[in-house]
């Protein structure tokens, strides 16, 4: 049963772990080789690299608050709240597996992100998607990462929801 726990815990931590890595060495990467604002063709003028740098949030929201302000509610405020899911995602021993991947990805993707905010002052985004109707801001790995674990999160409760409980 301790046994069961720990590995629990330990693949639980590993995806976290995982989706930050992949976040900070693709950053990492496109930091070293890419220039501001360079527009980089990965698949015609439908997918580029084009490195930014982002003080806000989602979006650039929050970029023109004031500076205390911004550091309140863009890296204090997430700090405890990945806080608490990692507790939450580790103490829980009855979630469903799907819930547990998808917090863990938004987990991970929420710290890819404010480690930058806290270590570099900005967060660095270089993807952006372009289908004439359909077009992106310009976001990151860690924003993907975000975006699946929502999407598994919302999966979830759908078919947790569409489920009749048995009495």
């Amino acid at each position: 049963m301790i046994t069961g726990k720990i590995l629990r815990r330990v693949l639980v931590l590993s995806l976290v772990l995982f989706n930050i890595g992949c976040d900070q060495v693709t950053k990492s990467i496109v930091r070293k080789h890419v220039d501001y604002n360079e527009s980089i063709k990965i698949i015609s003028n439908n997918f580029t690299l084009t490195k930014v740098e982002n003080s806000g949030a989602f979006l650039s929201s929050g970029e023109a608050l004031p500076v205390p302000v911004k550091f309140v509610l863009l890296s204090l405020l997430p700090l405890f709240v990945l806080g608490f899911g990692i507790y939450y995602i580790l103490s829980k021993t009855e979630l469903d597996r799907l819930l547990i991947v998808g917090v863990s990805f938004v987990i991970g993707g929420g710290i890819g992100n404010l480690y930058d905010r806290l270590l570099y002052g900005s967060v660095t985004d270089f993807l952006h998607i372009d289908f004439g109707i359909f077009q992106t801001g310009v976001f990151n790995i860690a924003d993907v990462s975000i975006m699946i674990g929502m999407l598994m999160i919302l999966t979830h409760l759908y078919f947790k929801r569409a489920t009749p409980e048995l009495a």
